[in-house]
């Protein structure tokens, strides 16, 4: 065992590969000193894997031997100038080819119900201890590679499986770190921590119903867990359920008074209430308790325009962002610094911080499928296919109770809202999720053609449950889901007297709106400029289509830049087309006090403003894919 455990021969390897790699750039550098080209990155790259395979030394090490292996190698780079991003890719991708090339996956080969010797249970239990040193020394691929060998070598070592996913986390592998977190738990079902930080990680991705039910399961196991407890708190935040989300928060506080965590949620929720003094309250609290939470320093910018005079905020802020954190957390400081640059007029420099923070983005997102996309609108379009399609049924709704407000995400769909729910007989429900997933529930039907009677009386009288359930004794309810816009069909079929504002902005101003926002990152399409102007195009393409088919007096088209200059012809125009009186307490919709769960929190309670019309002149030169929407504005 002794033996097992002897890193001379890896040290001494990891050591002679950097010093391979160094000294081969260095030369080739010297070769081309007056050469202007560079070494090719990738041919360097495949020289190292390839110089890895020749050294019989590296071949004959162990699991362990070869995570000191990887350790040496990296703080030989290091040593020698080599930048530590750069060494600690590099670290990265020599444990990834070592891994794939010793056969096997993490998990191992070992059948989990195999027998254990004393001996590789001791094994195990030191690689892991050396992991879990790793990780408190910031080493995080070094400890990859020996939470490995620890599960190789005892494939049930449930808490080697959970820390090793926590890990790839923190390296920002987050497909394999989703996968061993759920295999702790087929291991384990009552393992508190895997449920705990597969809820943290299903929250990051966006599946926030998810989210909820494995941190729900991990309170349970363990109701002293503050961390899922705070986790849950913010994802109930997302779903809108804010009281639920201040009592988690709060329960959290009672245990841990200072714990920054929860004094960011609390302040995250007074954020959404409007409550801004609130906000900057427990902002300060949470500052106190802990001054480096890169969430927190990245939160600061978004209740008021930044100026000048909040320069040491960024100065902060670059700072956080050059250390130790999560990719998740770097991408929260970057669209927050691409904030800064932009109220301060430093356009490429808050370009340049977007665009750094949306590629960090699509590490956890899925890939946006154009193809997928593309059928989808062509089956609701020939599902359908003419007004015939409309006309009123047995089991369709006579009530008028919900109005929807639809477009395009970052249309002016909240301030459009904030309107109408200023108004005393309409209350503002946000942004429902009830018509995405009736439609992922009978997809297939949905596509074929409209749904049969049975199925359109229960969804109008499980919607109207919704309803009322979220906004009791209101007799028109506001539903301002921008997805519903993909959704009018079905929505008219049951509904057919309910009545749809339609937010029309610049397609270029609404798709860069979307590139600028931290949205979910379910919402895969946003991170790409290219998939922005491909996903406008189907959105509009089907948008034509719904006001081809849907009989005039459905849809009322509200340009944006027009309501912005002409904000009270625009107001009464809405609300005659609803079929409401006049009331001037629409036109001071900043200040009807209501929770607003949207991006756009801070914007829909200041006095209409015209700066974002034709904001993307700011960007021309950064938005190519962008620019040929124009013609699909009017």
């Amino acid at each position: 065992m002794l033996d097992w455990f002897n890193a001379r021969e890896a040290v001494d390897a990891g050591v002679a590969l950097a010093d391979y790699f160094s000294g081969n750039t260095q030369s080739v550098s010297k070769k081309r000193r007056n050469v202007s080209s560079r070494r090719d990155p990738g041919r360097a790259l495949q020289d190292l894997m390839r110089q890895t395979d020749r050294d019989q030394r590296v071949q004959r090490l162990n699991f362990y031997q070869k995570a000191r292996f990887a350790t040496s190698f990296k703080w030989q780079l290091l040593q020698g100038g080599v930048a530590p991003a750069i060494a600690a890719e590099l670290t990265r991708r020599v444990v990834v080819h070592l891994s794939l090339n010793s056969g096997g996956s993490a998990l191992g080969k070992n059948s989990p119900a195999a027998p254990i010797s004393s001996s590789d249970s001791g094994k195990a239990r030191y690689c892991f201890d050396q992991a879990n040193a790793c990780v408190a020394q910031g080493a995080h691929s070094e400890a990859v590679g020996l939470y490995q060998a620890c599960v190789r070598l005892n494939p049930r070592h449930t808490d080697a499986i959970n820390n090793l996913a926590a890990t790839l986390c923190e390296l920002g592998r987050y497909e394999e770190a989703e996968n061993h977190f759920r295999a702790a738990i087929s291991l384990n079902a009552n393992h508190p921590e895997a449920h705990g930080n597969l809820g943290a990680l299903l929250r990051s991705k966006g599946r926030l119903d998810d989210a909820e039910a494995s941190l729900r399961r991990a309170i349970k196991l363990r109701p002293d867990f503050i961390d899922a407890r705070c986790n849950l708190g913010s994802t109930l935040t997302a779903l809108g359920r804010l009281r639920d989300a201040r009592a988690h928060f709060k329960r959290a506080l009672k245990v841990v008074p200072r714990h920054a965590g929860a004094l960011l949620g609390l302040g995250h929720v007074a954020r959404l209430e409007g409550r801004f003094e609130e906000t900057g309250a427990m902002f300060k609290r949470a500052l106190k308790a802990n001054p480096t939470m890169p969430d927190l320093w990245a939160s600061m910018v978004g209740q008021r325009k930044m100026t000048t005079a909040d320069a040491d905020w960024l100065k902060r802020a670059e700072e956080l962002a050059a250390g130790r954190i999560t990719p998740l957390q770097d991408a929260d400081l970057r669209f927050a610094m691409g904030k800064y640059c932009d109220d301060v007029g430093d356009f490429p420099r808050a370009f340049d911080n977007y665009r750094r923070g949306n590629a960090l983005l699509k590490n956890v997102a899925g890939p946006y499928e154009r193809g997928a996309r593309t059928r989808f609108v062509d089956d609701l379009i020939q599902a359908y296919s003419s007004q015939a399609s409309f006309i009123p049924a047995d089991g369709a709704s006579d009530s008028v109770q919900p109005i929807f407000v639809v477009g395009m995400m970052r249309s002016g769909t909240s301030l459009a809202e904030q309107i109408i729910a200023s108004h005393p007989s309409v209350k503002g429900a946000g942004e429902l999720g009830f018509w995405n997933d009736a439609v992922r529930e009978h997809e297939s039907a949905v596509r074929a053609a409209p749904l049969e009677r049975v199925r359109r009386t229960q969804l109008s009288q499980a919607y109207l449950r919704v309803l009322t359930s979220r906004v009791p004794d209101a007799s028109r309810i506001v539903d301002k889901a921008p997805v519903n816009s993909d959704y009018l069909g079905l929505i008219h079929s049951v509904f057919p007297r309910a009545r749809i504002i339609y937010m029309r902005r610049n397609p270029i101003d609404s798709c860069l709106s979307c590139y600028f926002q931290q949205l979910s990152p379910a919402l895969t399409f946003t991170m790409d400029l290219s998939d922005l102007a491909h996903y406008y195009h189907e959105h509009h393409r089907l948008i034509a289509h719904w006001r081809s088919v849907l009989p005039p007096g459905t849809i009322l088209d509200v340009p944006y830049a027009e309501l912005v200059a002409d904000q009270e012809g625009w107001t009464r125009k809405i609300l005659e087309f609803l079929g409401l009186e006049w009331d001037r307490q629409c036109l001071d919709f900043h200040k009807t006090n209501r929770p607003v769960v949207t991006a756009s929190f801070w914007q829909v309670r200041q006095k209409m403003y015209r700066e974002s019309v034709e904001r993307w002149r700011n960007y021309a030169q950064f938005i190519g894919p962008l620019l040929r929407l124009t013609p699909l504005a009017a």
